[in-house]
């Protein structure tokens, strides 16, 4: 997943979302648009095409953020590269909120499959000129693109959209740690699958999306095996994330900023015992929100022993 912050362009902000655009981008839509001749009377129309690719992405990641922020989450960057779009969503760690942020996406490419089919129709009814017969091809690609993005998008191989659908839904049954482990097995076996697909076709752009894949199915392994181990944590009573309501686990399994100690943070009152560090907010393991220890004094609403799954 590409650093919003490293090699990457500032482009505007919408509703508190920056949006990214990343250096390469540029180097791909030229080599793109210079290899796609004799489609239309002249190149400016490649570069139309090209932007609409560019609209269509960059509003498939809104889709996601907007809905992040609809369910309580957290979203304010979207990053724009040659491999698509990254909207850095972080939802409440429910399995509906999850679903729906994710989901979010694709149906922005449903929308736009009336939307063009019409623009289409429409053109035609227009007449016959060079610069109709232009829009109709430019609509027609554009309509293409657009559902190639869908189906691809909704693979059911982690990390692609339908892979993380796939995984909000398991979630209401395996909860929160089994269902990532599931899916990003799934996800390394379609992962080997586009390796082979990429090695067949001699393609750079799924040997470049293969790798993605297999990075970002290892991380959420990773995370996966993490929360699986919290999980199994007996809870502290009497203290609940102000975020997510999960109650905090028992054990030094939070680490000093600055004497890199582990330590139980709620037994010192947010006071390293090592080196006497004293922390302003409190980091929820769950949810990764940061409030103040204050804030934590809450009935709990999970009950030890387990995470809620809804």
């Amino acid at each position: 997943m590409p650093n919003s912050r490293q090699g990457s362009i500032r482009l505007f902000n919408f509703s508190g979302i920056d949006v990214f655009l990343h250096w390469s981008w540029f180097l791909v839509a030229a080599f793109e648009i210079s290899n796609r001749n004799g489609s239309y009377s002249s190149r400016g129309w490649n570069v139309l095409e090209y932007l609409a690719l560019f609209g269509i992405v960059m509003l498939h990641e809104f889709g996601h953020a907007l809905a992040c922020r609809q369910v309580g989450g957290i979203a304010n960057q979207i990053v724009l590269w040659p491999l698509g779009g990254v909207a850095y969503v972080n939802p409440p760690p429910r399995a509906g909120a999850t679903l729906w942020s994710i989901a979010a996406g694709p149906l922005v490419n449903v929308v736009f499959i009336p939307v063009l089919y019409t623009i289409g129709m429409l053109s035609r009814s227009l007449g016959d000129g060079q610069t109709l017969q232009d829009v109709r091809v430019l609509v027609h690609s554009v309509w293409i693109i657009n559902l190639v993005l869908l189906g691809f998008n909704l693979l059911p191989v982690y990390p692609l959209d339908g892979g993380q659908i796939f995984r909000s839904l398991l979630w209401f049954m395996l909860g929160r740690a089994r269902s990532l482990m599931v899916a990003t097995v799934v996800g390394f076996i379609g992962a080997i699958g586009f390796i082979a697909l990429a090695w067949w076709t001699k393609s750079i752009w799924l040997g470049f999306v293969s790798v993605y894949m297999l990075m970002n199915c290892w991380g959420g392994w990773q995370h996966a095996r993490a929360l699986w181990q919290m999980e199994r944590l007996p809870r502290r009573e009497g203290y609940a994330c102000p975020r997510c309501k999960a109650a905090p686990p028992i054990g030094e399994v939070w680490q000093c900023g600055q004497c890199r100690h582990e330590f139980d943070t709620f037994t010192s009152q947010a006071v390293c015992p090592y080196c006497g560090a004293r922390f302003a907010t409190t980091h929820c393991l769950y949810c990764g929100r940061q409030s103040p220890m204050s804030e934590w004094m809450f009935p709990v609403l999970v009950p030890p022993g387990g995470v809620s799954k809804v």
